[in-house]
């Protein structure tokens, strides 16, 4: 199907910081455009009411959106972002994915092996202390002194509490920086999820479609001290009645990346070399663990998350890049960028400051260009696809990094970014041998494809050994897949870790030193000029038009607002909301479009009139997947799991004619919890 694109005006508005058009907006908290939203649709929220959405909003840290909808700490989001937690808990016998989990008793939660909760509490302005010790830095010190300064800002903030984080957020492309403080939570208990079947209804074929049908929802449950989290103060209620056609709607999650203040030299960077060469590399990666995932049931469970991930991935960067060679994106954004630099020009000032910042990026993505694929190879890991091999990355990074001062460190090694990499190096989470030497062959194959047999650091890595014989030397000898092991090693010394035999050690121990260098080549040739000049043009915006609009997604919380409402599709009415009936109708009895036994079962107890999903002109883009979806009240009125096909545009630009975000609807979520799967203990806490 093809992608429609953004309006030319709506493009124009995005690079040049005019005033967003009604319902465009991934908006910040500190400015939310609560007069533009009464404006359009009679109603403006108050900093209480934006206080209250805040805290009652969660980030799950490895990326997905997530909200309190209880005061006992009841956490909303997403099957497919709980869906790596239902697998740590699987067994061979039993498949938590595939016939979901209900915990009757408080005592039946489990606790999630690899979930971080965080709950942002405070923003405030460091633009100033940033921009002060970087002033005048250009490659290595520019990289250095930034480094430096937010790990010392973060470090401060946190005061060694492992329980709070502190991020500094690069908002702009730098041209304002804040810190975020949240609470950080790592006790996560799963409470409930829905079978694959209906989580996941009309699978890889309805992906970022819409008419949707799918029950794609899980609670967690934060602890503190062994206790539910007392939310009392700030959740989200469940609202009494649904969204109806025309409602306001907000949606409140963490939208991951978008690009829509990029240059056109990104752009094209993107549709020509980044995006191409991603979707070539998963579709390959996809048709070996499809293969993989045929030999056997046991396989086919082990391999479900990482082909769903890589499914997803596949279909949404397809969808990007057919954004991008429709003429229309570039064209417009080339158009924005020559006024831009028109009025930079015709000041002699603004042009000594700003004028060759188009061109300098421009020639630094000409750089990387000639090193991208040794970087991505490398340090960027798709060389090395192998949770062991990280495992034994992040023991040796870490003996080395924690000699260091704080703000000399890499930036995942901090005293505030390491609790993450702490926690997935503790998980006990399982580890499959076979599907390790899987993607660690496949991975080391492509190495040595994009960097050539001769390659000095190819034969370093491979010596005389094919790609599948040293990934299957390194998976079956290393002891790594132990947890125990594993956590007397996280804080070991140098010495200790360089007198590891363990043979996955080992061979990082080997190779971290061109990694390394491969980061380092890359944040002074590419990253730095990036920075600085991606800076330089968002000041030249500032002083030009100011700060009217929002900034580019950073997986950092947003406020987006819109209604419910359909779209024209090939000449077709496409109507917003779908119902439970119509999941019957549509059902096949046959993947992906099968209902699980207990819907069958529960089909003459349901409402089949009940709205089931439904579509809304909110602006969302990957990563506000599990984001709730609130009325004016701040009441629940569904979650959000999805956009249709014309959203993954979205990267790049926002079409209010065409782009929407899909989700479930509230009463889809109580009737199916009453009446399907008699979730008794979740409907009462739901209903206080």
């Amino acid at each position: 199907m093809r992608l429609s694109t953004a309006p030319l005006a709506v493009l124009l508005v995005v690079l040049t910081l005019a005033p967003a058009p009604a319902d465009e907006g991934m908006w910040t908290l500190d400015a939310f455009p609560a007069d533009q939203v009464k404006k359009t649709y009679g109603f403006a929220p108050d900093q209480a009411w934006l206080d209250h959405v805040r805290l009652s909003s969660v980030r799950l840290a490895r990326g997905c959106s997530a909200s309190f909808v209880s005061p006992l700490g009841l956490v909303q989001t997403n099957h497919h972002c709980a869906q790596a937690c239902l697998a740590q808990l699987s067994t061979r016998t039993d498949d938590l994915v595939a016939a979901g989990f209900y915990a009757k008793t408080a005592q039946d939660e489990r606790k999630c092996p690899d979930v971080e909760v965080n709950q942002l509490t405070v923003i405030s302005d460091v633009t100033a202390r940033v921009k002060a010790a970087t002033a005048g830095l250009e490659g290595k010190a520019l990289i250095d002194a930034k480094r430096a300064v937010e790990a010392t800002i973060a470090r401060e903030c946190s005061g060694g509490d492992v329980n709070t984080r502190c991020d500094v957020v690069e908002l702009y492309h730098g041209g304002i920086y804040n810190l975020y403080r949240y609470r950080r939570y790592q006790d996560v208990r799963l409470v409930f999820a829905p079978e694959a079947a209906i989580a996941f209804f009309g699978g890889d074929p309805d992906n970022f479609e819409f008419p949707r049908y799918d029950l794609d929802v899980t609670y967690l449950r934060v602890y503190a001290d062994d206790r539910p989290l007392d939310t009392s103060a700030n959740f989200l209620r469940y609202a009494a009645r649904d969204a109806r056609p025309g409602d306001l709607t907000f949606t409140s999650g963490h939208p991951g990346r978008t690009e829509r203040l990029n240059t056109v030299a990104e752009l094209a960077f993107q549709r020509d070399v980044t995006l191409p060469r991603n979707i070539f590399y998963n579709s390959e990666l996809r048709g070996m663990l499809t293969e993989f995932s045929v030999a056997g049931a046991e396989q086919a469970r082990i391999a479900k998350g990482m082909l769903f991930g890589i499914e997803n991935s596949l279909k949404a960067n397809k969808g990007r890049f057919a954004a991008l060679v429709d003429p229309a994106i570039i064209t417009a954004r080339a158009a924005a960028e020559q006024a831009l630099r028109s009025k930079i020009d015709a000041d002699p000032h603004l042009r000594e400051q700003y004028g060759s910042a188009f061109d300098n990026i421009r020639s630094a993505l000409g750089r990387y260009r000639d090193i991208r694929d040794r970087y991505v190879f490398t340090e960027g890991g798709q060389g090395f696809r192998s949770r062991l091999f990280s495992f034994a990355k992040t023991l040796v990074r870490h003996a080395a990094e924690a000699t260091k001062p704080d703000e000399a460190r890499l930036r995942e090694y901090t005293d505030a970014n390491f609790p993450v990499q702490r926690q997935t190096l503790t998980s006990r989470a399982p580890v499959y041998p076979e599907l390790e030497k899987l993607t660690l062959a496949f991975s080391l194959t492509k190495l040595r494809e994009a960097l050539g047999p001769d390659d000095a650091f190819v034969r370093n890595v491979l010596g005389t050994r094919a790609p599948s014989s040293l990934a299957a030397e390194l998976v079956d000898n290393t002891k790594l897949a132990d947890a125990t092991l594993r956590r007397s090693l996280i804080d070991a010394d140098e010495a200790t870790i360089a007198a590891s035999a363990d043979p996955m050690i080992t061979f990082v121990r080997k190779i971290d030193p061109d990694l390394r260098a491969q980061r380092r080549a890359y944040e002074d040739q590419v990253q730095a000029e990036l920075t600085k000049n991606s800076g330089r043009i968002a000041d030249a915006m500032f002083k030009i038009n100011g700060t009217s609009t929002y900034p580019d997604a950073t997986f950092t919380l947003r406020i987006s607002y819109g209604a419910v409402e359909g779209y024209r599709q090939d000449g077709r009415d496409i109507a917003p909301i779908t119902t439970i009936g119509g999941a019957f109708k549509r059902a096949t009895g046959a993947d992906p479009f099968r209902l699980p036994d207990s819907w069958i079962a529960a089909h003459d107890a349901l409402d089949l009139a009940q709205p089931f999903n439904f579509a809304t002109t909110n602006d969302i883009i990957g990563g506000n997947s599990g984001s709730p979806v609130i009325n004016k009240d701040a009441e629940v009125v569904g979650l959000i799991f999805d956009g249709n096909i014309q959203s993954l545009g979205g990267d790049f630009g926002f079409d209010p004619e065409q782009n929407r975000a899909v989700a479930v609807a509230v009463g889809a979520l109580r009737e199916a919890l009453a009446k399907i799967y008699h979730a008794d203990r979740i409907v009462d806490e739901l209903t206080r």
